[in-house]
């Protein structure tokens, strides 16, 4: 993956845990066409970048914190 590809994905993710709509990691890997625990890593990623990304297990899906 280029370092394009990947930011691209990284944005795609952050969109959707705006709008609540990332599902589970394991939909959001089929949905994207990646494997889960390379999923698993970019939302690492995106933790690192200070992003507050996190799983609400209540609404089973990753969400933003300002955004909750």
């Amino acid at each position: 993956m280029t370092r394009f590809e990947k930011e691209n994905l990284k944005n795609r993710i952050l969109r959707l845990a705006m709008l609540k709509g990332t599902g589970t990691p394991a939909s959001l890997a089929s949905r994207l066409g990646f494997s889960e625990r390379s999923i698993k890593r970019i939302i690492r990623e995106l933790r690192d970048e200070g992003n507050e990304i996190r799983y609400c297990h209540s609404r089973g899906t990753y969400v933003l914190d300002r955004n909750y």
